[in-house]
């Protein structure tokens, strides 16, 4: 492999001209080039800008992002160098405040996690196919590192091109702890785009720049020194052991470390007794699931699963045992960080950013801890909290502090 300058990059386009619209960028695989990935554009959403871009090494007849210490991993050295190229490109072309989705495949599905994962407020989407992130390559896979920003993920069962620990290690972290709201497909094929998953990229697509265009968006990241007004000391503690298994698929569910029933029912009759809330089926959920609604309601939509029935939080049936409910950003960070839930995989496209599972209680001290999160977000509903990076919140009443 050999260094070409890291001049202006070569790019190809397609789609709006219009400086100010959402920008969607395209990264090749290894040894492709812009002209290639290009094509993908033209099965994608209409008047968004797409540029495609060309790795700056040569690769025997095409190009690539990074050195490589093997398939998948990238050389720290050489990652680095590439995106600092890439960012200064980047942001000569889309200052911020112009909405940016990564698009990478192979490749440039490690270069846009490598992006992602240095500066997740950048950005605002990423879609990582038939890809790894680039681990151990030097940048931070910190529990919530990604929250608030949505990804797409896509691989397939028989992808014999990158190793399959680092397919599984990237499936993982993105649905799990990295606090990514993540839309995930797998497909029965290789190492390639299937029809499939490109109509669901261009849904997704959609929905982020539909949700950008008309709601509050936060920053991507974990948040430094979060004040949970309604937990006991003012911090959520660490939730002890591994995280359950959760469906990567829609609806969002717990399937390992159920909690006991009689918790659920004590947890149950605790949401009954608080201020204002009705209890009913759930207007989003699976049959079964409990909702709690609010008729008299803070102001913020975003506050709610479903703002028209003012439903801000839904107990899923006994063989789940796990809550959705709505939080502040930064709680909503926070809690994912502290692994205590994840990230509804539609949160930030169609749904809240807010938008959390919380993992059903296993014994006492969490069904305390879980009660204090389900205050919050009650608190949050009925505008007693405010959705800021410091969780600002108005005097609580005594019943939820």
């Amino acid at each position: 492999m050999s260094a070409v300058a890291f001049g202006q990059p070569v790019t190809a386009t397609y789609g709006s001209a219009d400086p100010t619209a959402p920008l969607v960028v395209l990264l090749h695989g290894r040894g492709s080039n812009e002209r290639e990935i290009l094509s993908l554009a033209t099965q994608l959403p209409g008047d968004i800008a797409y540029t495609a871009v060309r790795a700056p090494l040569a690769e025997g007849s095409g190009f690539a992002w990074f050195a490589n210490r093997g398939i998948g991993r990238p050389v720290a050295a050489s990652l680095a160098v590439s995106m600092k190229w890439f960012r200064s490109w980047l942001d000569s072309v889309a200052p911020i405040g112009r909405p940016v989705i990564l698009v990478g495949f192979s490749g440039g599905a490690a270069f846009a996690g490598g992006l992602i994962l240095d500066d997740p407020a950048r950005f605002t989407g990423a879609a990582v196919l038939y890809g790894t992130l680039p681990f151990d390559a030097g940048l931070s896979v910190e529990p919530a590192r990604l929250a608030h920003l949505p990804v797409f993920v896509a691989q397939g069962d028989q992808d014999h091109v990158i190793p399959a620990e680092l397919l599984e290690r990237t499936w993982n972290y993105l649905l799990s702890e990295s606090g990514a709201p993540t839309e995930a497909h797998r497909d029965p094929g290789g190492h390639g785009l299937s029809e499939t998953v490109v109509s669901a990229l261009g849904e997704w697509i959609a929905h982020r720049l539909r949700f950008v265009k008309h709601q509050h968006v936060p920053s991507g990241g974990p948040r430094a020194g979060v004040h949970w007004p309604t937990v006991p000391g003012g911090r959520l503690p660490e939730r002890r052991g591994p995280h359950p298994r959760v469906s990567w698929s829609i609806p969002q569910q717990q399937s390992t470390d159920i909690a006991p029933v009689d918790l659920q029912e004590r947890l149950l009759a605790h949401v009954r007794e608080m201020a204002g809330v009705t209890v009913g089926a759930s207007h989003i959920s699976v049959p079964g699931a409990v909702g709690f609604s609010l008729e008299d309601r803070g102001p913020d939509e975003q506050a709610y699963l479903v703002p028209s029935a003012g439903e801000f939080a839904h107990l899923h049936p006994q063989y789940d045992g796990s809550l959705h409910l709505t939080l502040p950003a930064a709680l909503a960070a926070d809690l994912v960080a502290q692994g205590w839930g994840r990230m509804h995989p539609w949160a930030g496209t169609r749904l809240s950013p807010g938008f959390v599972m919380v993992y059903g209680p296993r014994d006492d001290d969490e069904l305390a801890t879980i009660e204090g999160v389900v205050a919050a977000s009650h608190a949050y509903a009925t505008g007693r909290l405010i959705d800021s990076p410091s969780s600002e919140s108005l005097p609580l009443p005594s019943r939820i502090q």
